[in-house]
């Protein structure tokens, strides 16, 4: 029998009702899988119809998602729960909403700084802990950059430097919002860290990094397929870099185009192997998480860090991006489609020995 995978992204209902395989940006992962001879279809998503969405997703063998966490105001919450529950009926999701919650948090910064990728990095698990701790950090190691642990697009990540007292004494701070079109402001350091109060929901948190000072140097995406590195991309980013007077919409402020590389790009040689070798290796067992669990597509975003004596670049894990990675370079979904297809095949070889209750039990971690 075909087996059947199911694509999932955030839309209203005329967007499910008339999507194909062909009309949305994931076509290129849709021909790659029907060259593997595995039957893909949409499954657009939505919290209106999300009943829908799961009868659809328990008749696939497996579902690869692309939805933010934070989307015009909606979260994954509905989502989620959704996901685990199809998860624990048998079909695989990648990823997974548990293995999302290890690696694609910006917690994972504090619980993997003690890798080769990692820094200086605090964490804040609560607004006391945060108002508590944080002046004396940004006081003693200049500027800092904290992220609220679920965010995309910039939401919640903030460049903060301390600046010269207010009148009165008051400790002031200027401050930087990473969300595009965002301008320097300076105001009383209490009233800052008060704003940041809202990051601290149930399950929330502030990761507290170093400002890099190379970050003009841009950003590198590294694109994993699993635990192996399948390319990279290079982007000028402008995010957290002050606007200059003509603003923060300026041709100077927009962020140039990223630049796609094959994972066998020479300049990111040593990135490839320190990924593959050292760090996504270290990662899985700091965080608990086999191979098989791992996301199918997946990225690491590294800035520039201090260069060493004789001149080579090192680098600074800023996050990890699991929940909706896109776009992706051009040999990506070729490899999507080999792991969904062998992802496949030890499922079925699972149930196969576990036998016809044996689907009910799978639960993909």
């Amino acid at each position: 029998m075909t087996p059947k995978v199911a694509v999932v992204w955030r839309g209203d209902r005329e967007v499910r009702r008339a999507a194909t395989p062909r009309n949305n940006r994931f076509h290129r992962v849709f021909e790659e899988l029907a060259a593997m001879g595995i039957h893909a279809e949409p499954a657009v998503f939505d919290e209106a119809f999300a009943d829908e969405v799961r009868d659809q997703l328990l008749a696939a063998d497996g579902v690869l998602v692309w939805v933010d966490p934070l989307h015009e105001g909606k979260t994954r919450a509905v989502l989620d729960a959704l996901l685990r529950d199809v998860a624990a009926r048998g079909p695989w999701v990648s990823a997974h909403p548990d293995v999302i919650l290890k690696m694609g948090v910006k917690q994972v910064l504090h619980r993997t700084k003690h890798l080769g990728w990692g820094t200086d990095t605090h964490l804040y698990g609560s607004y006391q802990a945060f108002r508590e701790a944080f002046p004396a950090q940004l006081r003693m190691t200049g500027p800092r950059v904290l992220k609220q642990n679920r965010g995309n697009g910039g939401q919640g990540v903030w460049r903060v430097e301390q600046i010269d007292p207010l009148p009165g004494g008051v400790a002031a701070v200027r401050v930087l919002h990473a969300r595009r079109g965002s301008v320097s402001e300076d105001l009383a350091q209490s009233d800052f860290m008060a704003r940041c109060e809202a990051y601290f929901t149930p399950g929330g948190c502030i990761v507290d990094q170093p400002f890099q000072p190379r970050l003009p140097d841009g950003m590198i995406r590294c694109y994993m397929g699993a635990d192996r590195v399948v390319g990279f991309g290079h982007q000028l980013i402008k995010a957290l870099i002050p606007p200059p007077p003509e603003g923060p919409d300026c041709e100077a402020m927009q962020p140039g185009p990223r630049i796609m590389h094959p994972a066998t790009a020479e300049q990111f040689e040593a990135l490839r192997s320190k990924m593959e070798t050292e760090w996504a290796p270290q990662m899985m067992a700091t965080l608990d998480i086999d191979a098989a669990s791992l996301p199918i597509i997946w990225d690491a975003d590294f800035l520039y860090g201090p260069r060493t004596a004789s001149g080579e670049d090192t680098y600074v894990l800023c996050e990890i991006n699991v929940s909706s990675v896109f776009a992706i370079p051009d040999q990506a979904p070729a490899e999507i489609a080999r792991l969904v297809a062998a992802r496949l095949s030890i499922d079925a070889n699972r149930r196969v020995r576990q036998g016809p209750a044996g689907r009910l039990g799978v639960t993909a971690p």
